[in-house]
């Protein structure tokens, strides 16, 4: 359970005023005190994340956040954040409490919550102190209610058992490439091995794209792109797939033979995460791009960025290479993502293997509305090499 990638969590959200007991209801689901309890409104300050095991669904990961009716400068930044959890969010609790029946506040972000179909459970706190009931809720959020004393313990049992009923059983996709595979295909993972990979271990879709491959009956030989040639010629049949780092899409394809698939982890990832149909469409902008048009580039995680760096300068300079011009790039790592995003031509994200496919699907409905092409790292290498065809028809 603790292996278990945060995100590929389904992610539980706590929402409400200041002082409505999420705190406490986060330390009541959790049997832990993991977020500061007070009665001083405003403690919680920057979300509080927690991963736990809520059986029958598996790994989740539970997230309190500041109060909705957060006040003041840094009460606005609180606020912010808390919407960038809403991104994110596979489920809702949304807190009331009888202290105030004025619910406005409640009802302009269950809207907010509803428009990004995210399912919430609402959740009646305190109980043990005030009298407040569904029935004087219903009428304004059609969603099923659970009463609790998160301090007291009471009715935690019967929220959980809430949250196992309504969680979304779609939150990821269930398989990265399974699907495509048939038991007992021969797949060829090529994974380079230079200053970019991690001493002493794979990256993350590498390694869950091999537990795929192996969880479907499917056998996977992994490679250095040095040794592909090598494999190749050893084999005594052709493999039934390859999958390669996008970042040497050029020279694995002109060594593995047209009829053999071809893909790439990042590729894979456009469909696992996001919209491979949204991301291929973007990846066509860059045949109109200009000298001079501003791109912006996508990452997940932070990370220090070193020599030949995938986000600031391979892309960047094939993407120039193309339009035989300078483009201007700005780099957004971790959850700062802008917006307005009417300023770019063209966003090209990653593979997102640290974002839950909710945060990475807001992201993807936000550039639609604008009508800004986006795209992802392999989808857009593949199509500056001119193999997109090749590297998604088995689609």
């Amino acid at each position: 359970m603790l292996n278990t990638p945060k995100a590929n969590r389904l992610h539980i959200a706590i929402f409400g005023k200041r002082n409505a007991g999420k705190s406490s209801l986060l330390n009541a689901i959790t049997n832990q005190n993991l977020s500061l309890v007070s009665d001083v409104a405003g403690t919680t300050t920057d979300p509080v994340f927690k991963a736990m095991e809520l059986l029958p669904i598996g790994p989740v990961m539970l997230v309190d956040t500041a109060g909705l009716d957060d006040e003041g400068t840094l009460g606005e930044l609180r606020i912010e954040k808390t919407l960038d959890v809403m991104n994110k969010t596979d489920l809702a609790l949304l807190v009331f409490t009888g202290e105030n029946n004025n619910f406005s506040m409640e009802l302009d972000w269950f809207k907010n919550l509803k428009d990004k179909n995210i399912p919430v459970i609402g959740v009646i706190n305190k109980i043990d102190e005030f009298n407040l009931t569904e029935d004087n809720l219903k009428e304004s959020f059609p969603i099923p209610f659970v009463s609790v004393s998160a301090i007291q313990n009471l009715n935690i049992g019967a929220l959980k058992e809430a949250i196992i009923k309504y969680a979304p059983s779609d939150f990821e996709n269930p398989t990265i490439v399974g699907d495509i595979l048939n038991p007992k295909d021969m797949v060829i993972v090529v994974a380079p091995q230079d200053i970019q990979a991690p001493k002493g271990r794979l990256i993350l879709p590498q390694v869950q794209i091999i537990r795929d491959i192996l969880d479907h009956d499917a056998m996977a030989l992994t490679v250095k792109d040095s040794e592909l040639k090598d494999i190749l010629s050893s084999l005594n049949r052709k493999p039934d797939f390859v999958i390669t780092d996008s970042q040497i899409f050029k020279k694995v394809n002109e060594i593995v033979p047209k009829d053999i698939p071809l893909t790439s982890f990042s590729v894979l990832m456009a469909r696992y995460k996001g919209d491979l149909d949204i991301f291929k469409a973007g990846a066509k902008a860059i045949n109109n791009l200009k000298p001079n048009d501003k791109i912006l580039i996508a990452e997940a995680c932070t990370h220090h960025s070193l020599k030949n760096d995938i986000a600031r300068e391979k892309i960047p300079m094939w993407l120039e290479n193309k339009v035989n011009g300078k483009l201007l790039f700005d780099v957004k790592s971790g959850s700062d993502f802008p917006k307005d995003l009417t300023e770019y031509k063209l966003i090209v994200h990653c593979g997102s293997c640290m974002f839950t496919r909710k945060e990475l699907l807001s992201r993807l409905s936000r550039c639609v509305e604008q009508n800004v092409p986006i795209t992802n790292f392999g989808v857009a290498i593949a199509e500056i090499n001119g193999i997109l065809d090749r590297v998604t028809t088995m689609f």
